[in-house]
């Protein structure tokens, strides 16, 4: 175990202090170089925090939806396979639920701020608190 901060405390740091300290200085071409470094920062903290849990909860779903063991890499390669030949489709229990979810994960780490993954987050939590 490696002592604190971790990759993900260090890696935020550097994106804020990047976008509170340093950003309001840079004029220009290099103000937009900067930006793109802080974005590409904030897409690392958020790989860090959000990767591993996401793509366990992949697996699991392809393990359940395909009935087989094997890497992510091998799971997915399997269930592209699967469409491709016509041996699954969004009528096959779980495969739809499997692909919003894995969408809804990947935008969670890519895009956060996407409109419309914002307002599926809130649609899913007032559907949550009503049921």
């Amino acid at each position: 175990m490696q002592d604190e901060p971790g990759p993900t405390e260090l890696t935020k740091a550097v994106a804020d202090f990047l976008r509170e300290d340093i950003a309001p200085l840079v004029p220009g071409q290099n103000a937009f170089k900067l930006r793109v470094a802080i974005n590409m920062l904030d897409l690392v903290s958020r790989q860090l925090t959000l990767e591993a849990a996401s793509d366990a909860a992949e697996g699991e779903r392809l393990r359940r939806l395909l009935a087989m063991q094997g890497s992510l890499f091998e799971l997915n390669r399997a269930l592209a396979d699967k469409i491709a030949k016509g041996e699954v489709n969004l009528q096959t229990p779980g495969l739809a639920e499997h692909l919003w979810a894995t969408t809804m994960d990947k935008l969670a780490v890519d895009q956060p701020a996407y409109a419309a993954y914002r307002r599926e987050l809130e649609r899913s939590k007032a559907a949550t608190i009503t049921s």
